[in-house]
């Protein structure tokens, strides 16, 4: 093994800034970074955060070496000069932790910053300037021998790419998927190597594409009002009552907003005294809704028609949408007219636009059917298009209005038009064509705003795309676009896009250069590949410096079959342009790295397992290939997030498998937090990055699990100290010991159970679940002596529930991590859980039972029944007596609740104050509008009054609960 430089990410990594930095990146929807705007992807990370990694995994530690050979340049005289330096390359040019807890204090006291609170705009809109990139190409030349080389073999939505561009890097960007490879073309290479001279020719064919596409689709958007702007369209899905044969619109409220008083619909079934023959809806404000707009006529799968009060089954209700039997209503017009926004009901104008929509693509159909206009394929079976087929959409077509295929049907046909106008009017081809694929993004944007599956948003009285979600879930309401609104807003959003693309990669001070100036390559060059990411045929053995990656995560997005959503429409217009993308019919599942059961369906009950296999298999490929392209000193850089062990057990047998070594590991705060009130269940808001290397070729005596599992749990609690200072917690905390625990394998690897193998009875090949096991095992006996403040000995169910709200802080979280920390606490099972009413089950998550759903009725203490009895005198688990005196609390008072407590002997009892005490601090303790998140802190608080030695935490709302985040993350 060659002699490696040791890279700044292996030693340090600013998580604090990059953290504040990632979610101020998406924390207001208008100004997230262009390139997530201008095509969707699922699962980006944040540009900053990718730009810390790429930095980090290249630049050298910091020596006085360094400062020695840059006597001139004071960014590198110390460490510190040197950290400083590194924000300032990932755009950080303040101190983002300070500022979002001054702004945090500010919101929370109502007080009003100056600026945006930092003093410096987004840190993915400050590109480095020349100085500061010279000397960035100077140290890496000095370190890697040349410029290094970073290739990303499964780039999906290009974060990682556009970063190394920007900082001058040569890349390679591949992905399997033909959307996500040309979403790389188009938003990464183009604006690399053709900039912002394109904006010009953009704005002007932009602007053509659109004024004939609104020309020809106005006559099926007519109105009364001209001067009217129409901002949506709001319909119901319809089904047939089964017993009037009238039409029932399906919705789940009849909300339309609810600021200012509110706005709903009324659904009217009589009129003047008489029965209607469809329903009409009246939109009524304010005073004047006496009614509850929140009981809808849809839910739970479920429906009630309006015309006789009965139910509807939702069997019924499928079986119609199968047969094609659903139908749809507009019910609500979103307006802005004289400068104010506001709702009225569909007018006979709009019910007659729409009806020359079906005539005009009745007229339309012959022909566009003979030049391949509408995407008629079928929708796979599939893990997320089942949701599909489970309500009719058998064809790809189907998830369209008759009006929305209108619009995008001629979408195609204007856009073929274009391409020879295109070509003959620009002097380069290359041009021509990376014109045309930017206008083909026009296409993604209204698609994704247009469709069966864009629904309106009450709350913030907005569109909602399709992908909302990373899901096709049914909605029994959507919502249209005008035409004429959408067209112009998607024209806009592209030009807007695509300048802020080419600027950014772009030094800070490229506008003030003179020609000839800049004395580095800026952007960087970027080719992209559309393969495997196993099979990289194209790359050199041993010629790459970075390999940085942010591969599928096991199960949680099923890429390729949300992508069909886009292609079968693409293929119809950038197709023609870029025809390699686009040679099959669909996009391909069976080469993904995706954790899919539904490849594996016929296999029954093994399926699952079969899909595990498979991506393992998959992911070890690519990492192979990985190890195949480094040099012997590269760095390979893993950025994954998974809240299920599980996952991370494929992910660490693949690395392993594949030769690397985890040398180190970073959680960064990645994800937008969310309150408790706002999500029931947990989530992982960390994005870990793995720092690895190639292994050195060793010989020695095999190593057992029994010889490391003391180095592993010592990883874990070093990793526990380490982030929970930097104000890390949760599901956060415990993904955080992974990385350390995986390290001490990969060192020693090959590392074997001490357990034979059932069917050799040889000795089996270590499963990282193992070493996780360890580390869970590590955090369980820390956080419990942590939350209950000394050494305390409880109960297994008891410390079940005690770091299950500490772990998880959420009532609702994974099976299978549930059933991994019963395991940690005392080698319970899921089902121990269940019969003593501790856990209720749900499809693939389990979920904390509330202390009123644990009562027994006192005759069945005969039949030893575990569950909370009043009538009780001891107690299986101490969780049982703090359960009942909560009961109490919630039910009879506190005052009940300490009678209770005396009479059964626990005033006194060190065990029950332990409990008390760690549930106390386990339990989140935020409020919403003066209301407990989770009720049973408030019942705590008030058993604690009577237990003086109990500390109790203060309640927090929303807003303290984040700035107590921003003062934890000061190290």
């Amino acid at each position: 093994m060659a002699e490696r430089p040791r890279v700044l990410i292996e030693d340090w990594l600013p998580v604090a800034e990059l953290g504040v930095e990632s979610r101020r990146e998406r924390a207001v929807p208008s100004t997230i970074p262009a390139l997530f705007s201008f095509h969707i992807w699922w699962a980006r990370r944040p540009l900053v955060a990718s730009a810390g990694v790429i930095l980090g995994s290249v630049l050298p530690s910091w020596t006085p070496e360094l400062a020695t050979a840059h006597p001139d340049r004071s960014e590198v005289h110390t460490e510190k000069d040197y950290q400083t330096w590194f924000l300032k390359l990932c755009g950080i040019l303040g101190d983002p932790v300070a500022a979002k807890r001054s702004l945090d204090v500010a919101n929370a006291t109502g007080q009003k910053l100056r600026g945006n609170g930092y003093g410096y705009k987004q840190a993915y809109k400050n590109s480095p300037d020349t100085a500061d990139l010279v000397l960035l190409h100077e140290i890496l030349i000095a370190t890697w021998g040349k410029l290094p080389t970073v290739i990303d073999p499964t780039a999906g939505g290009g974060s990682i790419p556009y970063e190394a561009v920007r900082y001058g890097f040569p890349t390679i960007a591949n992905d399997l998927n033909p959307v996500a490879a040309w979403v790389l073309r188009a938003g990464v290479d183009i604006p690399a190597s053709l900039g912002t001279e394109m904006v010009h020719d953009l704005r002007i064919w932009a602007s053509e594409l659109v004024n004939r596409i609104q020309l020809r689709v106005a006559p099926a958007f007519d109105r009364d009002d001209k001067e009217e702007d129409i901002l949506g369209y709001i319909f119901a899905r319809t089904v047939a009552c089964p017993r009037t044969g009238k039409l029932v619109p399906l919705s789940p409220d009849w909300w339309l907003t609810k600021e200012r008083g509110g706005t709903a619909v009324r659904v009217l079934t009589q009129h003047d005294g008489g029965d209607l023959a469809i329903p009409e809806f009246e939109i009524v404000s304010g005073h004047d809704i006496d009614f509850d707009p929140a009981k809808g006529t849809f839910s739970g799968g479920d429906a009630v028609s309006p015309w006789d009060g009965l139910v509807i089954d939702g069997t019924q209700i499928k079986a119609e949408a199968k047969a094609g039997r659903m139908g749809s209503v507009l019910y609500a017009v979103s307006i802005r007219s004289a400068g104010k926004r506001g709702f009225r009901a569909p007018t006979a104008t709009d019910l007659a636009a729409l009806d020359v929509a079906d005539s005009l693509l009745k007229d339309f159909s012959e022909q566009w059917e003979h030049d391949d206009v509408l995407p008629n394929e079928e929708v796979p079976s599939g893990q997320k298009t089942s949701e599909l087929l489970n309500v009719g959409m058998s064809n790809w077509i189907d998830l369209f209005s008759p009006r929305q295929k209108l619009v995008h049907g001629v979408f195609v046909e204007e856009f073929r038009k274009l391409i020879p106008e295109v070509r003959s009017a620009t002097a380069s081809a290359d041009r021509a064509d990376a014109l045309l694929a930017l206008l083909a993004t026009m296409q993604s944007k209204e698609l994704n705003y247009d469709s069966y599956l864009s629904s309106w948003h009450s709350g913030r009285g907005v569109m909602r795309s399709v992908f909302d979600t990373h899901n096709f879930a049914f909605k029994s309401t959507y919502a249209e676009f005008d035409a004429g609104a959408l067209f112009g807003w998607v024209r806009d959003r592209l030009e807007a896009n695509y300048a802020e693309l080419a600027e950014l990669l772009l030094p800070r001070d490229w506008d003030r250069l003179l020609p000839g100036t800049l004395s580095c390559a800026a952007p960087g060059k970027v080719t992209v590949t559309n393969t495997t990411g196993g099979n990289l045929e194209n790359v050199e053995d041993g010629s790459q410096v970075l390999v940085c990656i942010d591969p599928p995560y096991y199960d949680n997005v099923m890429y390729a079959e949300l992508a069909d959503f886009f292609y079968v429409w693409e293929k119809r217009t950038l197709g023609v342009v870029w025809p390699d993308l686009f040679t099959e019919e669909l996009t391909d599942k069976k080469n993904e790295a995706v954790a899919n059961p539904a490849r594996f369906s016929e296999s029954g009950k093994r399926r699952k397992e079969l899909a595990n296999a498979d991506y393992e298999a998959k992911m070890t490929a690519i990492f192979i290939e990985c190890h195949r392209v480094l040099r012997d000193d590269g760095v390979l850089t893993v950025m994954f997030t998974h809240k299920r062990a599980e996952a991370w057990d494929t992910l660490g047998m693949s690395l392993m498998e594949a030769g690397f070594t985890i040398e180190s590991s970073w959680p960064v705060p990645t994800e937008p937090e969310k309150g408790l009130h706002q999500a029931k269940k947990n989530a992982a808001t960390s994005t870990i990055m793995l720092v690895c290397r190639k292994r050195a070729t060793t010989k020695g005596s095999a190593a057992y699990f029994e010889d490391v599992e003391g180095d592993v749990r010592a990883a874990a609690r070093n990793a526990l100290a380490k982030f929970s200072a930097f104000g890390i917690d949760g599901v956060d905390l415990l993904l955080s010991t992974y990385g350390p625990a995986l390290s001490v394998i990969s060192s020693r690897w090959p590392v074997y159970s001490s357990q034979a193998d059932p069917d050799t009875g040889k000795s089996r090949l270590l499963r990282p679940e193992e070493a996780l096991d360890a580390a869970r095992g590590e955090l369980v006996r820390l956080q419990r002596q942590r939350l209950i403040g000394r050494a305390a000995q409880l109960d297994p169910i008891t410390d079940f529930v005690l770091l299950s709200w500490e772990i998880f802080k959420a009532r609702e979280f994974p099976f299978d991590e549930a059933r991994r920390l019963a395991l940690a606490v005392g080698g319970l099972d899921i089902d121990d859980l269940v019969r003593a009413k501790v856990l209720e089950k749900k499809a693939g998550t389990v979920i904390l039972t509330p202390p009123s759903k644990r009562v027994r009725r006192k005759n069945d203490m005969e039949a030893q029944l575990p569950g909370i009895y009043l009538e009780a005198e001891s107690f299986p688990a101490m969780i049982d007596a703090l359960h009942t005196a909560m009961h109490l609390v919630d039910e009879d008072g506190p005052a009940a609740a300490k009678a209770w407590v005396d009479r059964v002997g626990l005033t006194d009892d060190q065990r029950f104050q332990a409990a008390l005490q760690g549930l106390v601090n386990a339990m989140p303790r935020t409020k919403t509008k003066e209301k407990w998140d989770v009720p049973e802190a408030e019942w705590l608080d008030a058993i604690c009054f009577y237990f003086p030695d109990v500390t109790v935490p203060e309640a927090r709302t929303a807003a303290d609960q984040v700035q107590q985040t921003q003062l934890d993350f000061e190290v």
